[in-house]
């Protein structure tokens, strides 16, 4: 029985390692490619070192401990947020082909890396693992002329790497208003009043995911509404934060 157990765990280990190699890099498409990219192309993308503790912002300063401006004078009511990647070329290209075409080669190798970040995270501090994945929601209109929600496919993906359950309806937004990339930051404040509406009860410590952190005001506005309903710790989870 244990020698067959071992035998299937290989067969799945094989099938895994298979998939993350299988296909061309999406960028220069070389055949030595690791979840869609190859060493190379990997290594161009602007990695998000130094940022703010709070809300991931980019610094220009040696440090992951500061804290950005914008997070001292009104503190984010999320601990923290993970965004491995800064949303410029070609980051920001790869979300817009995956986010606005649907073309999800181009989000894989962003997925596996943010999942790989985060493993590593909860290996030096399993304290930090949530109870629960929460994507960002989205409203049904835009759900059907987008064809899916991208932070639910995020979070789903997320869910099976880490182990940790995920779910994509106990956050719904109310209201369907002016694509929040058009906003500034004040208006996008104003534009989510009243959005969202939680259902159900909610954990303690929750994983708040999204394609990206641009001024953080959704974050702000739904950490509130998990908190509002019983959450204590919320954390943010995305593929890449704009530079400011």
């Amino acid at each position: 029985m244990i020698k067959g157990l071992r035998f299937l765990s290989t067969l799945i280990e094989l099938k895994v390692n298979s998939e993350k190699t299988a296909g061309s890099c999406v960028a220069c498409l070389d055949h030595k490619a690791i979840n869609g990219l190859c060493d190379g192309c990997r290594d161009d993308l602007p990695v998000n070192r130094w940022h703010c503790r709070c809300c991931a912002l980019p610094l220009a300063f040696h440090s992951n401990t500061l804290t950005c401006g914008e997070c001292l004078s009104t503190p984010p009511p999320f601990s923290h947020t993970v965004a491995p990647w800064r949303y410029q070329y070609p980051v920001d290209g790869m979300i817009g082909r995956y986010k606005y075409n649907g073309q999800r080669k181009y989000a894989r190798p962003l997925v596996a890396g943010l999942a790989e970040h985060l493993s590593r995270h909860f290996q030096s501090s399993p304290e930090l693992k949530p109870d629960l994945i929460v994507p960002a929601p989205m409203h049904r209109k835009r759900r059907r002329k987008r064809g899916f929600n991208q932070a639910e496919d995020i979070a789903e993906q997320l869910s099976l790497t880490l182990n940790v359950p995920w779910s994509a309806t106990r956050i719904r937004r109310i209201r369907h208003t002016t694509p929040q990339r058009e906003l500034g930051r004040e208006a996008r404040l104003h534009n989510l009043r009243g959005m969202f509406q939680i259902n159900g009860t909610v954990p303690a410590r929750i994983a708040l995911v999204d394609d990206v952190v641009t001024t953080g005001a959704t974050a702000r506005m739904l950490t509130a509404a998990l908190k509002d309903a019983g959450a204590e710790d919320v954390q943010v989870w995305a593929l890449a934060r704009t530079p400011g």
